[in-house]
């Protein structure tokens, strides 16, 4: 099967570097019904700051106005998933690098039986160029 590779709306939140931070924001989610795609958390500025993929942005946006959360979005990525196999994250970065896109990040894991997701952050301006080299534009 081939890969599935599809843009999608991030939003960044900065958290407190604590123990359990991370969980009393993804709580609310939770309890609202909020799918994640995906999320990555990483320290930044002594701080946490989380990156979350929702299934419904506007559901996500919804949360966080009434937690108050300050978050900066939404921003875009492309997420894929597909069958595992080596080479697989070799063989998307390697087709964005041969079309001069620089990727201000990546992260690529297996999900599991055979599968395996990336999430595959570029410039803004350069997220149409990248969807369309990747074959989804």
């Amino acid at each position: 099967m081939a890969d599935l590779i599809r843009t999608a709306q991030y939003f960044k939140i900065q958290i407190a570097d604590k123990p359990g931070e991370l969980a009393g924001m993804l709580a609310p989610l939770r309890e609202a019904g909020v799918n994640l795609l995906a999320a990555h958390a990483f320290p930044r500025n002594r701080r946490t700051q989380v990156d979350v993929v929702p299934e419904d942005p506007t559901a996500f946006k919804n949360v966080a106005k009434v937690h108050k959360w300050k978050m900066q979005g939404p921003k875009m990525c492309l997420l894929v998933d597909g069958d595992d196999r080596p080479g697989a994250l070799a063989d998307l970065t390697e087709q964005l690098g041969s079309a001069k896109i620089n990727m201000t990040a990546v992260t690529g894991l297996t999900a599991g039986q055979g599968r395996f997701g990336a999430i595959l952050w570029v410039k803004s301006r350069d997220v149409k160029k990248a969807a369309k080299v990747l074959g989804i534009g």
